[in-house]
Parts: C-alpha cells; sequence; structure tokens
C-alpha cells in the first residue's frame, strides 16, 4: 500500500443511493437540455454541414481520449473504492499517466491524419490539430472523475460534466447572436468548459480529498494491469454509439452527419438514467458481496427498463416534432433515424448496467466479450449500410447492433452471477412500483423482492 503524502485520506460519507440517483439524473437532465440547446444554436446558426464539422470534431476528441485511457479510470474507481489510502498516489499517477497516455494518442491519430487524409472529414486541419493537442487534459478529466465518484463525489462529477454544456451554450448563443460563430469558435467553446470541469475535479481533489500524493510506479502497473483487462470493452462500448458518426462524417460528408447527429442527441437521453444509475451504484458494488452486488445490479436493470420503454414510446411519437419543429425543416430526415435509434436503448441498458456489475466485481473480460460482439455488428454493418443508406444506415446498424450486443452481456451476467434470465425480466410489482412513485415524485430504487434470494 501507498502512504498518503498529502496526508490521510479524508473520511467518506456515504449518501443515500436516492438522493446520489436524483442529483445525478438532474443533472443529466440539465445537461441534455444544454446539449440540445447548443446543437441547436450551432444547427441554426452554420446549418447542416458546419453543425457535421463540430460534431466531428468533438467525437473525435471524445473517442480518441477514452482510447487513451487505458482503462486506468475503472481502476481507479475500484482501487480507491477498496482501498481509501491509495488515493493520493492513484490522483498523481493520474496526472502522470494522462500527460504520458494523451500525447502518444495525438501522436498516433495525427500521423493516420497525414496517411488517410479523409479520417479528418472536411474539418481544417489546424481543428483537427487542437482537438489532439487537448487530448492529455481530456484524459486527465476521466481519470480524475472515476477517482472523485470512488468516495462518492457525485455533487462535484456532476458539476464538473455541467460545465461544458453550459459554457458551450452561453459562448455559442452570444456569438451567434452577434452573427460571429464559427465551427472552431464553437469547438473552441467546448474545449473551453472540459478544461474547467477537469480543474474542478483536480480542485476537489487537492483541496477537499486525501490531495496529490507521490506518484508509484508499482500502484500504477497495477492499476494499468486491472484497466487494460477493462479497456477494450470500454473503447469498444463508447465505439458502439460514437464510431458510427466519425465514419459516417468520413463516408458520407457533414451534411448526413449532422441530420444524424440530431437524431443521435435526442436518442441519447435514453441513455442518461443508466448512465446514471452505474455510476451511482458502482461504490456499492465494489464494496458489497457477490450476492448483494448481483441483487443491486437486477434491480436497477428491472427499474431502468421500465423507464426506457415509457421515454422511448415518447420519442417515438413525438419525433416529428423533435426534429423539424424545433431545429427546422432541413432536417427532416432526422425523424425516421431518431425513431430507428430508439429501439436499441434496451440493448445499450444491458451494456451500460450489467456491464458495469460485472466490471465492479472484477470480471471485466466478461462483459468485453458482450461488447466486442456489439462492436463488431456496429462496424460491419456501418460500413455496409453507409455507403448507400447515409444515416440511415447508421442508424438501422447502430440499433442491430446494441439490442445483439445486449443480449449477449445479459446472457454472460446471468451466468456470471449464476442467475435465472427470469430475474431480468421487469415484474408486475416493478410497474405498480414505479406508477405509485411516478404519482408521487419519488425516485428511489424499487426495494428488491423480499421472497427471493439471488445467490
Amino acid at each position: 500500500m501507498v502512504e498518503s503524502r498529502a496526508g490521510p485520506p479524508r473520511r467518506v460519507h456515504r449518501p443515500s443511493t436516492s438522493s446520489s440517483l436524483i442529483i445525478s439524473y438532474g443533472t443529466n437532465v440539465t445537461v441534455a437540455v444544454l446539449s440540445l440547446v447548443n446543437v441547436l444554436v450551432v444547427a441554426r446558426a452554420l446549418g447542416p454541414s458546419g453543425r457535421g464539422d463540430v460534431a466531428l470534431l468533438t467525437t473525435i476528441s471524445f473517442l480518441t481520449a477514452n482510447a487513451a485511457l487505458l482503462g486506468v479510470n475503472e481502476a481507479n474507481a475500484n482501487i480507491a473504492g477498496a482501498n481509501e489510502e491509495t488515493r493520493p498516489a492513484l490522483a498523481s499517477n493520474s496526472v502522470v499517466l494522462a500527460v504520458l497516455f494523451g500525447a502518444a494518442a495525438a501522436g498516433i491519430i495525427g500521423g493516420l491524419r497525414i496517411v488517410f487524409p479523409g479520417i479528418g472529414g472536411d474539418v481544417r486541419p489546424l481543428l483537427f490539430a487542437i482537438a489532439l493537442a487537448f487530448l492529455p487534459v481530456l484524459v486527465l478529466q476521466m481519470y480524475l472523475d472515476y477517482l472523485v465518484q470512488a468516495e462518492y463525489g457525485f455533487v462535484v462529477s456532476n458539476l464538473a460534466w455541467l460545465l461544458a454544456p453550459l459554457t458551450s451554450v452561453v459562448a455559442n448563443a452570444a456569438l451567434a447572436l452577434a452573427g460571429a460563430l464559427t465551427v472552431g469558435r464553437a469547438f473552441g467553446n467546448w474545449l473551453v468548459g472540459q478544461t474547467l470541469g477537469t480543474i474542478v475535479l483536480a480542485a476537489f481533489v487537492l483541496f477537499r480529498s486525501a490531495g496529490f500524493g507521490r506518484p508509484d510506479a508499482r500502484l500504477a502497473r497495477g492499476a494499468l494491469g486491472f484497466g487494460l483487462r477493462t479497456h477494450l470493452g470500454r473503447t469498444m462500448m463508447l465505439g458502439n454509439y460514437r464510431l458510427d458518426q466519425w465514419l459516417l462524417g468520413a463516408i458520407a460528408g457533414s451534411r448526413e452527419l449532422g441530420l444524424y447527429s440530431v437524431a443521435v442527441a435526442w436518442s441519447e437521453a435514453l441513455f442518461f438514467l443508466p448512465t446514471v444509475l452505474g455510476r451511482v451504484q458502482r461504490p456499492d458494488l465494489v464494496r458489497a458481496s457477490p450476492a448483494e452486488a448481483a441483487r443491486q445490479a437486477v434491480v436497477g436493470f428491472r427499474f431502468a427498463t421500465l423507464v426506457t420503454a415509457v421515454l422511448a414510446a415518447a420519442l417515438v411519437v413525438l419525433a416529428p416534432v423533435l426534429c423539424v419543429d424545433v431545429f427546422g425543416e432541413r432536417f427532416h430526415g432526422s425523424i425516421s433515424q431518431l425513431r430507428i435509434l430508439v429501439l436499441g436503448a434496451f440493448g445499450m441498458t444491458a451494456l451500460k448496467l450489467l456491464v458495469n456489475a460485472m466490471t465492479a466485481r472484477n470480471l471485466p473480460l466478461r462483459g468485453a466479450l458482450g461488447i466486442g460482439f456489439a462492436f463488431a455488428a456496429t462496424v460491419a454493418l456501418d460500413l455496409v449500410l453507409i455507403p448507400s443508406h447515409g444515416g440511415l444506415g447508421a442508424a438501422i446498424a447502430s440499433t442491430l447492433a446494441y439490442s445483439s450486443g445486449g443480449i449477449a452481456v445479459a446472457i454472460l451476467f446471468v451466468r456470471a452471477f449464476r442467475l435465472s434470465p427470469a430475474e431480468l425480466v421487469p415484474r408486475r410489482g416493478d410497474v405498480r412500483w414505479l406508477w405509485q412513485k411516478a404519482r408521487t415524485v419519488r425516485a428511489t430504487p424499487p426495494p428488491a423482492e423480499p421472497e427471493r434470494t439471488l445467490t
């Protein structure tokens, strides 16, 4: 173990699951609203092509940064959750590794751009270079975010998450009103917001948590060893719902990506609940017994599935309003894409929650198998369908990939925890519970069925 060079670790206070879920989900809804407003501002000011360029730049930054993580963020969550005294060294290791891995990723992608210019789509080379230069900042943000969440710092994590869309909306709206918004400025505002989020997380670690201790090479090797077992799965997971945009922009152009990005922006509202629930459950899943971890994961999955069904039906009905009335007639092509993407939300719910549970219990490779199946389907179907069907083909490919991956992960999950597949199916009691909570405007997870014991 590593002794803290920044004083004893702060005593962890565990907030209630319901309060963490409400705060985090509220932040997600706020982020979703701000992100959609930002998409609206950029789309109306720059049109489908300009919006497509901005989407491609943020997608390249996001995907490349996540590829550079090498799973160290996942290791931070597990190690810091189980061994509080390691937090100072983990924080310092995060800074060192973020610089090394971020710079390496920038060099690799920059070299690929020289050899294959098409991977940059229609964006200017200078903007592409700026995106690569900020990769260490994005990597560090994700490392510190998982470290903060390991000690239930959801309020700070949510604040950091909120800063990027808030900064973009305020700055882009002001520039649009002045007639001065460009692709470069819109992307620059996004980078500023991401940097502010990283600063907030670093300040929390420095002043409110255990601080930054002396880097520990042995701990870094251990974190990297665990992280690499999770990394392939996480990278493929992100590829499942981001690679399609990169391929679409490179193959079909910025206009098709602009239309598709609007459909994606609305459909990803369905991902927020499983994302938040996974984040809130993670510290408890790390600390719980295997049986209790399985119980929590199953209850959370059934709850998320029911809510997703209600929200998905609403998006299908409201698709014309959301795409055309909000964004304008030029985005009419987004309607059918949104309706198709909505159908894949159930598979993504399984991918997020069940893989999260297996990773928390040190079974990352099992989740990676299901994710890998979905990723292979995404790549193959995108390459087949995008050239002939553009954004519509990307939507079909994503939905089929999400669904197949979700089924594969569910099978792996029940085998890993020795459960019956029926445990994952929502019950009549779950529906009654959800209806009662909706009527009373409460948001706590449903209680486990007392007569059943999961082993």
